[in-house]
């Protein structure tokens, strides 16, 4: 798919949040070796290094080439204030051990207090167990990262789960028009306004647990969308033309013109 800014990203990426430790660096050369090239992380899922030795290794077998591969990652809520999103970029860069980055995400509209850069630090509760957010405007933090492009360290710059009004309040003052849009995207939350909405304005939309969430539908059935893969109308599509109910939903989301990342 070719970027509003004409980058061009992989039609189907791999998701890495909640990677188990120490199965992640297996998983992702299987994933490079079947033929996946764009990989999707983030700071804050901490497996970043994970993610960047395993396309080096895959690199020095041979196998791929820097060029083939798409990575992105993201900025994480703590770091929003301008002076510490140059900080943090550079350090998913080195963590991911690579010359440059393809996307760069900011992970969510939302701020919170920063505490430090471990990984016990992102998420900063107060003495009444509450995130603490604090009022840094997404716009001055996307300021910060129009700057990064400029650096030539990363290729696109783009956001995660922004409404359509977040985006076009972003739209009517950003210098540099973000290119994707990453979000919940599935059968049971198809997201078709804010798709249409995005495609309107030349961003495509990224989406991630694009086979649902069963983990969380499980906790909270009445809030969560059922997960398509077993839907038995799902089931039945995928016999009819002999593909797996994975196969089926992956094929729909695209049909819709996202991007989709399932995990493994």
């Amino acid at each position: 798919v070719k970027l509003n800014n004409g980058t061009e990203m992989p039609v189907l990426g791999l998701g890495t949040w909640l990677s188990k430790e120490g199965e992640g660096i297996t998983a992702l050369k299987a994933a490079i070796d079947a033929g996946y090239r764009h990989i999707d992380t983030a700071y804050f899922y901490q497996n970043e290094k994970e993610v960047g030795q395993a396309v080096r290794e895959k690199i020095s077998e041979g196998v791929v080439e820097r060029g083939d591969m798409f990575i992105t990652t993201k900025l994480w809520n703590t770091f929003h204030q301008p002076e510490y999103v140059e900080q943090a970029f550079q350090r998913s860069l080195e963590n991911l051990n690579v010359d440059y980055i393809d996307l760069y995400l900011m992970h969510t509209p939302m701020s919170y207090r920063f505490k430090g850069w471990s990984a016990d630090d992102l998420m900063p509760y107060d003495a009444d167990g509450k995130l603490e957010l604090t009022e840094v405007d997404y716009l001055d933090t996307w300021k910060a990262m129009e700057k990064l492009l400029k650096t030539g360290k990363v290729r696109a710059i783009g956001v995660s789960n922004f409404n359509s009004e977040q985006i076009a309040r972003l739209l009517a003052e950003c210098e540099i028009k973000p290119v994707t849009n990453q979000v919940e995207c599935s059968p049971g939350l198809n997201q078709r306004k804010l798709t249409a909405f995005c495609k309107e304005r030349d961003i495509t939309i990224t989406a991630y647990s694009p086979l649902g969430r069963p983990n969380y539908y499980e906790k909270d059935p009445a809030n969560v969308p059922k997960p398509a893969l077993d839907d038995p109308r799902v089931a039945q599509i995928g016999a009819k033309y002999g593909k797996t109910p994975g196969q089926v939903i992956l094929r729909y989301l695209v049909e819709l013109g996202t991007i989709p990342i399932p995990k493994s």
